[in-house]
């Protein structure tokens, strides 16, 4: 799932990034932030015990798995279910061709149960998850979860009065590296920069960009008039962009500049700069903009900066490069969730509880059983996510037969001299 050019007005601009959470004189005025949604309790599901994990941890299958209830078992909501047969169903091209990293299972595993979803009536959703897919336990199952939306913020294709924090595209500098091409050990991991000289170094981080590192290069896309706004619309990944005259333009990824996220909020609570109630986006946010100085120094210390690309037609886009839909799809750690993969989560917040499906990643969503719910865009979408903290546990769902052969190919590995 986890985004200058100043010419001549290259003062001004940097008096209006010092300024961050205000929009500059002349443009459009900012309501008040509305609160998080009240979370709604619920009772949160039991955990089983979990397996023996191996040497290796770093996957679904290294950490260990444990067959969970039937299928048939979990409180299915019958139209978050039907959302999800959809999803599911749309996520199937990819998931049977993508190579699985959590090593739970291969594309051909897939193929049953997606040409059964092809014709399966969506108003019988339950009967086939039920009929084609079992449950496991990752690890011990404790589930974390939180929330994402599609942000709306204003915006102008053109900088002007009151739209002065620029938008980039993505850098035709910015290399992607794949490590494993130079190494078995590295295999996997990639890491982002630029060419400088015959070095391979950094890319420029955060405040370096705000300060105007990016300038002169036209790679604006377009400007936003709320700095605050725009530095959330980066954590989410993508978003809209209500223009002067009413239209929207829908940006999303297109990259990052390689740095390292950090969240602020849990830098803010170390520091006891959030009282109780204030740990939500929206608690963040009116901190951020009642200290505007403070502000952007701590926004700053989140050194990840996000680019983005116009889209055109269904959107958001997730990872698997498919719209993701609010209430069904969410973010995970592929390599402990397989991507398209549909995930039963029971917490101790009600909103989030039933079947999500796998379709996005995050650059702060890692490790088994951390998830991360997509709930849209408009008010209520922002108001769910903005304070969605919940724990429990989760099950993952996987074509039947799917735990016999992990325990198969297990035993043979074991076997071996």
């Amino acid at each position: 799932m986890n985004s200058i050019r100043f010419a001549a007005g290259f003062s001004l601009a940097l008096l209006l990034a010092a300024c961050a959470g205000v929009v500059p004189r002349g443009g459009p005025p900012r309501t008040a932030e509305p609160p998080a949604a009240k979370p709604v309790p619920a009772k949160p599901g039991e955990r089983l015990p979990p397996a023996a994990p191996s040497a290796e941890t770093a996957t679904a299958r290294g950490l260990g798995v444990v067959q969970g209830p039937p299928v048939s078992s979990l409180t299915l909501e019958p139209e978050k279910t039907r959302l999800a047969l959809q999803a599911f169903r749309t996520s199937c091209p990819s998931l049977v061709r993508r190579t699985d990293q959590s090593g739970l299972t291969s594309g051909a595993d897939w193929q049953v149960a997606c040409s059964a979803a092809a014709g399966w009536n969506d108003n019988d959703a339950a009967a086939f998850f039920s009929s084609h897919f079992e449950t496991v336990q990752v690890g011990d199952g404790a589930a974390h979860a939180t929330g994402y939306f599609e942000p709306e913020i204003l915006g102008s294709r053109q900088r002007r009065a009151g739209y002065q924090t620029p938008i980039y595209r993505r850098p035709p500098d910015l290399v992607d590296v794949d490590l494993g091409l130079f190494s078995e050990s590295l295999k996997g991991k990639k890491i982002r920069g630029k060419v400088q000289g015959s070095n391979f170094v950094p890319f420029e981080d955060r405040a370096a960009i705000e300060a105007g590192a990016l300038a002169g290069r036209g790679l604006e896309l377009a400007w936003a008039a709320d700095p605050v706004e725009f530095f959330f619309l980066q954590v989410q990944g993508s978003g809209r962009l209500r223009l002067p005259d009413g239209s929207v333009m829908r940006i999303g990824y297109d990259s990052q500049n390689g740095r390292d996220y950090v969240g602020i909020g849990k830098l803010m609570r170390d520091r006891g700069l959030l009282g109780p109630g204030q740990s939500s986006m929206q608690g963040i946010m009116d901190y951020l903009r009642a200290h505007p100085e403070e502000g952007r120094a701590i926004m700053q210390e989140n050194k990840s900066f996000v680019f983005f690309r116009e889209i055109n037609g269904a959107g958001p886009l997730g990872a698997m490069a498919l719209p993701v839909v609010g209430g069904v799809s969410a973010a995970a750690d592929p390599k402990f969730v397989p991507l398209g993969a549909p995930v039963y989560l029971a917490l101790d917040r009600a909103e989030p509880n039933g079947l999500w499906v796998a379709q996005d990643t995050g650059g702060a969503i890692k490790g088994a059983n951390r998830i991360d719910t997509f709930w849209g865009a408009g008010p209520e979408a922002r108001a769910i996510a903005g304070g969605m903290s919940a724990r429990g546990s989760a099950l993952l769902l996987l074509p039947k037969g799917s735990y016999a052969r992990l325990m198969q190919n297990n035993a043979a590995t074991q076997s071996q001299p």
